[in-house]
């Protein structure tokens, strides 16, 4: 048995069109991402409806989406891959004039002139100096369709990591370097449980970016994203780390299965583009990959999805790290499992976890004698408030790593038990 939903995100007949303060997958796909079951995540097309607002009440959901999800009461969680047609001439500015009166007129004016500002050190400026020439923009050709994304250079030798729903489809990948250079890639290895991919280029002598311990993030932080927006190659945002182990739920344009991610939660800018692109801290080191946005949902009039509200959610450092290595060696990622089913609508009546619906007699919950009904609290000293937030705490572990359950007997018990256990290997 699996954790999660089952199939919770296919498509339902006759879905009503998107609403504001919902979720919904940024990818800019025909109705790429399933609808999900109601009162969790939206309608068809990622703009489905929620009940309640955003940070959920105890007992509620509290899962926005991963890139393609939605979370109850605010708007759509979005996978950040843009279509390229979105920009038919950026900003094409040939000049400008200044008029001033007879006596306040300036003795000289300088134009284009002039030293550069110092790089002051520590500050966004250094940072986006340093992180620029890692950040890559991916172009996906796939038959008449095209979308672009971010990625990150991760080794000397070309290899980029991504989001996976930024080169689904098997398109022709193109990826553009800051020095302008252009080159092909071709799939490495890609993982749509946690939205990551690796793809190769024909690019050498990188200088890739070096992986912080996503671990030892605060809330507070300050954090840049890295990426090109809207296809604005090279752009540079710069935030807080607004959040932690936040359950983002999302559903990829080619896999029906719901990615649940704790992710790292930013009030940095990210719009559709930065999918794949690199969110670092201060000396450069990167924390998470860009991944999924919250917005307030689609305007009727112009049928265009809203961009950033400041609520933007990276994959961490940690797990990307770990994942890549995986794919890079063997073109698959492993994942954890305790061998349970989780409903994510149903929630407790009396306090917030994750009911327990069904237990595998052979599953790491079955073999520690953790019951079906079972309320989950907690996954080592992380609050776990409904079932997405269990199913990402799960998956932020590689299999065979050692955690400690704290959960009550039934959704009415009073007294808090613990056991620990040892992580299956997702079965797929």
């Amino acid at each position: 048995m699996t954790e999660g939903p089952q199939n919770p995100y296919q498509p339902q007949p006759g879905g009503t069109p998107p609403q504001p303060g919902q979720y919904r997958p940024t990818q800019q796909y025909s109705n790429p991402y399933a609808a999900a079951q109601a009162g969790v995540v939206g309608q068809p097309g990622g703009g489905g409806g929620a009940p309640s607002g955003f940070p959920p009440g105890p007992g509620g959901p509290t899962v926005p989406g991963p890139s393609g999800s939605k979370r109850p009461g605010m708007g759509a969680l979005v996978a950040l891959g843009v279509a390229i047609a979105l920009v038919a001439s950026l900003l094409s500015v040939t000049g400008a004039y200044l008029v001033w009166g007879k006596d306040d007129a300036p003795a000289a004016i300088t134009v284009n002139g002039g030293d550069a500002p110092p790089v002051v050190k520590g500050s966004v400026q250094e940072v986006a100096t340093n992180v620029l020439p890692a950040v890559v923009s991916i172009d996906n050709q796939a038959g008449t369709s095209e979308s672009s994304g971010s990625g990150v250079v991760i080794s000397a030798d070309g290899k980029i990591v991504t989001n996976n729903h930024v080169i689904a489809g098997n398109g022709r990948l193109t990826v553009s370097f800051s020095d302008g250079s252009v080159s092909n890639a071709a799939v490495v290895g890609a993982d749509p449980v946690t939205d990551l991919a690796v793809i190769q280029t024909d690019k050498r002598d990188l200088k890739p970016l070096t992986f912080a311990d996503s671990g030892k993030l605060t809330v507070g932080q300050e954090v840049v994203a890295v990426g090109a927006p809207l296809g604005l190659a090279g752009t540079v945002t710069s935030g807080i780390v607004s959040a932690l182990n936040r359950p983002v739920a999302t559903s990829g344009k080619d896999s029906d299965q719901a990615t649940v991610i704790n992710s790292v939660q930013t009030d940095a800018a990210i719009n559709p583009g930065n999918s794949g692109g690199a969110l670092v801290d201060m000396t450069g080191r990167l924390v998470g990959i860009n991944s999924s946005i919250a917005t307030l949902g689609s305007s009727r009039l112009t049928g265009q999805q809203g961009g950033s509200i400041g609520l933007g959610f990276a994959i961490p450092s940690n797990q990307v790290q770990r994942i890549a290595k995986e794919l890079m060696e063997s073109g698959k990622a492993t994942h954890a499992a305790v061998g349970v089913t989780v409903d994510v609508r149903q929630t407790s009546v009396t306090r917030p976890g994750a009911v327990v619906a069904q237990v595998s007699s052979t599953g790491a919950f079955g073999r520690a004698g953790i019951p079906e009904g079972a309320l989950v609290t907690k996954v080592d000293d992380l609050t776990i408030t409904d079932g997405y937030g269990l199913i990402g705490a799960v998956r932020s572990y590689p299999p065979g790593a050692t955690v400690t359950i704290t959960y009550l007997e039934t959704a009415g018990s009073t007294s808090p038990q613990t056991k620990q256990i040892t992580l299956d290997k997702l079965d797929k």
